[in-house]
C-alpha cells in the first residue's frame, strides 16, 4: 500500500469526503484525515518506529503523504523533552518539562505543519501557494516552498515582527504589510484564490498543516514512554525501543507502551497544534501503542489541556468561560505575543472541543508579564523562550498556586518558537563600560 488515508472528513459535520485530491474545508470548516489504523497496525510497532532517525518523518504510516513520495524536507528532527528542575522547583513542580520547538529548521512548530502541507501540495500540482500569518507561519510556509519551488505569497499585519517580515523575504516570497490583523490578511488570500489561481494554506484551510503539527503529539508519547517514574524525559534508544513486545495485536493499551503527561500548556492561535495532538493522542489509543492507565474507564488517561492565550487577544477562553462550543471575533486585538494575536479561528469548535473532552481549560496569561517570564524562564534553564510559551508559565505559575495542577503532576510546557525571533518582546539595554576606566563594582553587581 502506498499511503494509510482511508478520506478526509468534515470536522464540522462528519461528511466522508475523498482524498488525493485539492481540499480545502467543508462547508466554511475544517477537514480531517482520517486512517486505516487497522493495517497501520498490523504494518508497523513502536519498535520499528524507535529504530528510524529522530526526524517528523519517522511516522510515516501516520502522516497522509503516499510512502513512493520524497517530502520536502528541512530536516525538521524529533525536537528535545527537556526535563526543568531549577525552574519546576520555583514554580513547585517536581516534574516540570518544556517540549522545545524552537530548534526546528525556521526556528518555531511552523516547520512541522508546513513540511506536511507544501509536501503534499506538491504532490497534488500546486504551484502556487499563499497564506496569512502573524508571525512564524509565513516564514516557514516561505522556506518550505522555496526547498519544493513553489510560489509563495505572504500577507501579514503591518507590525508583524521584524524577523518574521525578513525571512518571508528572504527565502523570496512575495511578502506584503497589510493595515489590519491577520483575518483581514486571511480575507485578502481569499478574495485572491480564483483571481491569482493560489492554493489557500491558512490554518485549519486545508487539511495537511494539522498532520504534521500532529507529530508533536506522537513524539511526546515516544518520549515519555522512555523516562518513567519520575526519570527525566529523552531517556536512552534502548529504553525507547521497548514498543509493544509480546503484545497481541489489536487496540488494546499496553503496559509498556508509550505514555502520555498529565498536563499539557499551550499557546493558542490558530490552535492547529492543540488540535492535532489530540487527534495523535485518539490515533495512538486506537492503535494501543499507550501504556495503560490503571483503574481509568477508558484503558488510557489522556492529558489536560490547557489552553493559553493572552489577555489582549482571548477569543477561546472567553468562549470557554461562556460555556460556548464557537468562538466571537475578539476586538482590538493586541498582544506582543504574536503567535497569539488570531482573534477568530476558523477551528474554534475543535479546539474547545479537545479542551472539554480532555478536562483541561482555558486561560488567561498577563501581557505585563510575558518579558518578565521571557526572561525567567530562559535564564534558570537556558532554553530560548518565546513570548507565546511566557503566556503558559504565567498561567502555569497562577494555576499551581491554586491547587489546579499538583506538584507531583507531570506537566509539559510547549515552547513554540525561539526567542531572538521576537526582539520587540522583550526590551534590552545593556549598561555600557569604559575600557580605561573599569568600575569593578558596577561589573559584581
Amino acid at each position: 500500500m502506498n499511503h494509510y488515508v482511508s478520506h478526509l472528513e468534515a470536522a464540522i459535520d462528519g461528511t466522508a469526503l475523498p482524498f488525493g485530491t485539492l481540499a480545502n474545508m467543508h462547508n466554511g470548516r475544517p477537514i480531517w484525515v482520517r486512517y486505516h489504523l487497522d493495517k497501520i497496525r498490523a504494518a508497523v510497532t513502536p519498535d520499528e518506529i524507535a529504530k528510524r532517525p529522530p526526524s517528523l518523518w519517522r511516522y510515516r504510516e501516520l502522516l497522509p503523504l503516499p510512502q513512493y513520495v520524497e517530502p520536502v524536507t528541512l530536516g525538521e528532527g524529533m525536537t528535545p523533552l527537556l526535563h526543568c528542575p531549577r525552574l519546576g522547583k520555583q514554580l513547585g513542580l517536581s516534574q516540570l518539562y518544556v517540549k522545545d520547538e524552537s530548534q526546528l529548521p525556521t526556528g518555531s512548530f511552523k516547520s512541522r505543519g508546513m513540511a506536511a502541507a507544501i509536501s503534499m501540495a506538491k504532490w497534488l500540482g500546486v504551484t502556487r501557494v499563499a497564506l496569512p500569518t502573524a508571525g512564524n507561519a509565513g516564514g516557514a510556509a516561505a522556506a518550505y516552498a522555496a526547498r519544493a519551488g513553489i510560489e509563495c505569497f505572504v500577507f501579514m499585519p503591518h507590525d508583524t515582527p521584524a524577523v518574521n517580515q525578513f525571512e518571508a523575504q528572504l527565502y523570496g516570497a512575495k511578502a506584503f504589510r497589510v493595515n489590519g490583523l491577520i483575518n483581514d490578511c486571511g480575507k485578502i488570500v481569499k478574495d485572491g484564490a480564483e483571481r491569482m489561481g493560489w492554493f489557500d494554506l491558512s490554518t485549519l484551510k486545508e487539511p495537511y498543516r494539522l498532520e504534521g503539527k500532529k507529530t508533536m503529539g506522537l513524539e511526546l508519547a515516544e518520549q515519555f514512554g522512555r523516562g518513567l517514574q519520575g526519570e527525566p524525559a529523552g531517556g536512552s534508544p534502548s529504553s525507547a525501543a521497548r514498543g509493544l513486545q509480546g503484545e497481541p495485536a489489536g487496540g488494546s493499551p499496553s503496559r509498556e507502551g508509550w505514555q502520555l503527561p498529565d498536563v499539557i500548556f499551550y499557546p493558542t492561535g490558530g490552535g492547529t497544534g492543540l488540535v492535532g495532538m489530540w487527534k495523535a493522542f485518539a490515533e495512538l489509543a486506537e492503535l494501543g501503542w499507550l501504556r495503560a492507565s490503571p483503574g481509568h474507564p477508558s484503558g488510557v488517561r489522556f492529558p489536560r489541556l490547557i489552553s493559553c492565550q493572552a489577555e489582549g487577544c482571548a477569543p477561546i477562553v472567553t468562549a470557554y468561560r461562556k460555556g460556548e462550543r464557537f468562538a466571537e471575533l475578539f476586538p482590538n486585538a493586541r498582544t506582543v505575543a504574536s503567535g497569539l494575536r488570531v482573534p477568530v479561528a476558523v477551528g474554534d469548535f475543535m479546539i474547545l472541543d479537545a479542551i472539554r473532552a480532555s478536562g483541561g481549560t482555558a486561560v488567561l496569561g498577563r501581557e505585563s508579564e510575558i518579558a518578565r517570564w521571557m526572561q525567567r524562564a530562559s535564564s534558570a534553564e537556558g532554553i530560548s523562550i518565546c513570548p507565546e510559551t511566557a503566556v503558559c508559565f504565567d498561567a502555569l505559575e497562577r494555576m499551581v498556586a491554586a491547587g489546579e495542577v499538583k506538584p507531583d503532576e507531570r506537566v509539559v510546557v510547549f515552547n513554540t518558537g525561539a526567542a531572538p525571533k521576537y526582539l520587540e518582546a522583550m526590551p534590552y539595554n545593556l549598561p555600557a563600560l569604559d575600557k580605561d576606566a573599569l568600575d569593578w563594582d558596577r561589573i559584581a553587581g
